[in-house]
């Protein structure tokens, strides 16, 4: 499993809609973990990719991931569970030539799980955020979890994933990082 490096790296946020996501178990700690994550991969120079599912019945993006839809250049919009089953998202994943994925979001049993699947069959290291996946069922999101780890998916937490990313004490944007952790 090749080491998280800003350089080798992409974050990859699932889902995590207005109408959906407070429906989820432990919705108030999601939230905040999936906004520090993206906002530590942003001061990191981590690329983001976005994605809503069905936005029309779903919603858009939960506003505390607006600063990451931004440096994102917005959402990708899909139908499909698997972000890596949409031609388009998938494409843009692939061009922007990144062994490392960083997976978060929603529901861990379904469009994470798939997305997680399809990406390591396509070759790339995934590296599932667990403290910033969810699902509406705890239940589910264990399973979901536990499917993607058998299958080859890294367990990985924000403060484990952006505190490898940074390397040490002397990163330029330590203190930065380390306050959105606290």
């Amino acid at each position: 499993m090749p080491r998280l490096t800003p350089e080798s790296t992409l974050l990859l946020v699932i889902d995590m809609q207005e109408r959906l996501q407070p429906l989820i178990h432990g919705d108030a700690a999601l939230r905040a973990k999936a906004a520090a994550l993206a906002e530590g991969c942003r001061l990191l120079g981590v690329p983001a990719m976005i994605t809503e599912q069905y936005p029309k019945g779903l919603g858009r993006t939960i506003p505390e991931l607006r600063a990451a839809v931004e440096h994102a250049g917005g959402v990708l919009e899909k139908t499909s569970f698997s972000c890596a089953g949409d031609p388009s998202i998938a494409a843009r994943i692939q061009a922007a030539g990144r062994p490392n994925v960083l997976v978060a979001g929603i529901e861990a049993h379904i469009c994470v799980l798939q997305t997680a699947l399809d990406l390591l069959e396509g070759g790339y290291s995934v590296h599932l955020v667990e403290d910033a996946v969810g699902s509406r069922d705890p239940a589910n999101r264990e399973a979901g979890v536990a499917r993607a780890r058998r299958h080859g998916a890294e367990p990985s937490s924000v403060e484990m994933a952006l505190f490898e990313l940074m390397g040490g004490k002397d990163h330029p944007q330590f203190k930065s990082v380390q306050a959105l952790i606290k």
